[in-house]
């Protein structure tokens, strides 16, 4: 019997799972296909019935680790982009979240990792060749259950921490970083289309993220923002998924002077699959011929960049940010699951990255820095 070629192993820096489950209603143990169909007739949402990510298509893309996100912006009165109007009501959103991933773990979908230690023992469960860790494909039989998915818990945008009691709760509970800002102004910094640095709010955070050897995510940080962060912090830092300016110029995207620095501390940068982050001037709902759209060649296009400033392939992976409030229409136009992340590896390869630095982009680079950066 031929036995199947073994795909390289995954790791997702950005994924919005509890998001789509809360918000979007979707019950992420189903696969795709059934999740579309529950959403046809559904269109409260860009992206309905549009989605790619579910746990067996990420079983089946052999994604066994990412870093998963509790997400709640606040609003002022006013400010008409999505939000809740009080840090409360942001709060309350997280820990239904929170609450969420807490079932799927006694359901054994996921396994959170807050340490060395379970790190190094979920990738040994996943590597294990007496254990079928990867989903079967529809009409396959499995009889043993799949692994359950690792996940690290970091919070995307700060507005749901009340004050810094509440950030004690919440690194009690496991949260190993933070991304300070989201979209617009924000209570502890500025975001992506606003103006403007940290708070005071957001200097005080940012020490006690320090004091705790909470990861920094700059995601979504200004460029006044950034700069007083990596001033400030000395602690681990990452951009969870960030594309780059000099391909993509608009402020959400890092600049190469940003790149520099954040190499210099270690950082690895998550390549986002939102075609607005891949193609300049690419619009949403627009459709080709009147524009070009991105494939999975246009994400590599990001992570050779990042490569030649670096001069290495060791800060650069995938954050894909796949199902984050868009669906396969704002996707490279060669992926509809999230299992086709698998098809990076030869489209690496032909570009002449090697063996060892193609698991380093898909992989080793995020746990190489989680070995550093997580407690033992």
């Amino acid at each position: 019997m031929n036995k199947k070629p073994t795909r390289p192993f995954l790791f997702d820096a950005h994924l919005d799972l509890s998001m789509n489950a809360m918000e979007w209603n979707r019950d992420l143990r189903c696969d795709l296909d059934e999740i579309r169909r529950r959403e046809i007739s559904m269109n409260d949402k860009k992206g309905r019935a549009k989605g790619v990510v579910s746990f067996p298509a990420m079983r089946r893309g052999n994604i066994g680790l990412c870093v998963a996100t509790q997400i709640a912006r606040c609003v002022q009165p006013g400010n008409f982009r999505s939000g809740w109007y009080s840090p409360e009501q942001a709060y309350a959103q997280t820990q239904a979240q929170l609450s969420w991933y807490r079932a799927m773990e006694k359901d054994r979908q996921l396994q959170q990792i807050t340490n060395r230690k379970e790190l190094h023992h979920h990738l040994q469960q996943w590597s294990s060749t007496n254990h079928p860790h990867l989903q079967s494909a529809p009409g396959e039989e499995n009889s043993t259950p799949a692994l359950p998915i690792g996940y690290i818990l970091s919070l995307e945008g700060a507005d749901s921490i009340l004050n810094l009691n509440y950030l004690a709760e919440a690194h009690a509970s496991g949260l190993c970083a933070i991304g300070l800002a989201h979209y617009g102004p924000g209570t502890y910094a500025a975001g992506t289309n606003a103006e403007g640095g940290l708070t005071a709010r957001g200097r005080d955070l940012l020490h006690e993220m320090d004091q705790m050897g909470i990861i920094l995510d700059v995601t979504h940080l200004t460029d006044e923002g950034f700069q007083e962060s990596l001033e400030r912090f000395h602690g681990p830092v990452w951009a969870s998924h960030s594309n780059c300016r000099a391909i993509v110029p608009h402020q959400r995207q890092l600049n190469n002077s940003q790149i520099r620095q954040l190499i210099q501390r270690g950082a690895v940068i998550g390549i986002a699959l939102n075609a607005r982050m891949l193609l300049p001037g690419w619009i949403p709902g627009k459709l080709p011929p009147q524009q070009p759209s991105p494939t999975l060649q246009t994400v590599v296009n990001h992570v050779d960049h990042i490569c030649q400033i670096a001069g290495n392939a060791n800060h650069v992976g995938i954050g894909s940010d796949l199902d984050g409030g868009f669906g396969i229409e704002q996707c490279p136009a060669d992926l509809d699951s999230i299992e086709k992340l698998q098809t990076l590896a030869p489209l690496l390869r032909q570009r002449g990255h090697s063996q060892s630095d193609t698991e380093n982009i898909l992989a080793q680079n995020w746990i190489r820095f989680l070995n550093h950066a997580l407690p033992a």
